[in-house]
């Protein structure tokens, strides 16, 4: 009778067993798909609780003093270890981030309450038909925006298909040269962009439009309040890892790069010069189909992080209570200290064309560069190129 109760609890231990297996499995397929791979572990340390946990209760080792504590321990090892990355992760997406916290449609032109700036007057110049084709970074939407409420006709332009749309400064120079757009507002090309246009034959013109600060970022927490231009090249090149190495405390330093082509990257390669730039701290990111790819991290606010972007994108679109921007060679980076270039990383950014052949093409730049066009640069909130 008992070998029979035995035999049965066997049985049935593996069909719970098996069964355990089946659905934990289900659940990590599902998970994996949803781009949350740190959680597989974890689910399948559930699954093996519950079944330990079938298993001692139906074997009744419960009923022992050190069947329990073995329960306890083996079943607290596979729960704690396997929460450790769901964890981290989880703690990770709770920090800030400066890329993902704009609206970008608060600046939609046209739109309702939109935080487009406008001028003062009508524009001297308008346009009703062949309207430029515009993309550009996200850090200038605001001012492009800006420029197309005083000059186009109102109507909606959506941000993704219409006469104005913003893909980032990477897929903006590839709508340029395959014919897409007429013109883009972007930093200077990178190395990689200019050799890309002069293998299709195009003859890049780029016209500053205005000047913007490239500026570096720290946690508010953090004690550094600026460091010097040679300072962050030894960061940026590997050579100054911890943060007592530049008048802070002892901790190592996570200094976060942007993707190759951005208009920041392209900054922080015309800022290092010829100093090498090490390579950028990576995320394993899980797409759709349990794919895998490895890439330039995007900016999370570790305390002993540091990261770049430009002046007007943090303090105006971000306005990330949690960051301060780091004064350069004892320069802060203000509109002022751009104005009378005493910040040492400065630089113009421009529209660029490839030789569209619209007929206002041309007249649009001519009146942005204009002084009615250069006041709306102001007012938008970066330094005109034409004071």
């Amino acid at each position: 009778m008992e070998n029979n109760s035995i035999s049965e609890r066997v049985f049935m231990s593996i069909f719970v067993f098996i069964s355990l297996l089946f659905f934990s499995g289900l659940a990590a397929f599902f998970t994996l798909l949803m781009g949350e791979m740190h959680y597989i572990a974890l689910i399948f340390a559930i699954a093996f609780v519950l079944f330990i946990t079938y298993v001692f209760n139906a074997f009744h080792l419960f009923k022992k003093k050190k069947g329990k504590l073995v329960f306890f321990i083996v079943a607290f090892a596979a729960i704690g270890i396997t929460s450790i990355k769901p964890i981290e992760v989880g703690y990770t997406k709770l920090l800030a981030t400066v890329d993902s916290e704009v609206d970008i449609y608060d600046y939609m032109p046209f739109s309702k309450d939109s935080k487009a700036a406008t001028l003062s007057e009508p524009s001297t110049f308008t346009m009703k038909e062949n309207l430029p084709r515009i993309d550009g970074a996200t850090a200038l939407y605001p001012l492009y925006s800006a420029i197309a409420q005083a000059t186009y006709p109102e109507k909606e332009y959506d941000l993704h298909s219409s006469e104005i749309i913003v893909t980032t400064t990477p897929n903006a120079y590839t709508n340029l040269f395959e014919g897409k757009v007429d013109m883009i507002f972007v930093a200077a090309p990178s190395k990689s962009q200019l050799n890309r246009a002069e293998s299709l034959g195009l003859d890049l013109k780029l016209t500053p439009i205005g000047r913007e600060a490239f500026v570096f970022f720290v946690n508010k927490k953090n004690d550094i309040e600026g460091l010097s231009s040679e300072q962050l090249k030894g960061i940026y090149s590997g050579e100054i890892t911890n943060w007592n190495e530049v008048g802070g405390g002892n901790d190592s330093i996570r200094a976060f790069q942007r993707p190759e082509d951005s208009g920041s990257q392209s900054a922080l390669q015309s800022f290092m010069g010829e100093t090498p730039i090490m390579e950028a701290p990576t995320d394993d990111i899980a797409p759709g189909m349990g794919g895998i790819i490895r890439e330039v991290s995007q900016y999370k606010n570790f305390k002993n992080a540091i990261g770049y972007t430009f002046r007007f994108y943090s303090t105006e679109m971000v306005q990330n209570n949690k960051i301060k921007l780091l004064e350069i060679d004892g320069v802060a980076p203000t509109k002022e200290n751009i104005r009378n270039n005493s910040y040492p990383i400065a630089s113009e950014f421009y529209i660029v064309t490839a030789g569209s052949k619209n007929p206002n093409v041309e007249k649009l730049i001519d009146w942005i560069v204009s002084p009615q066009g250069q006041e709306l640069v102001e007012k938008a909130g970066y330094v005109p190129v034409n004071d």
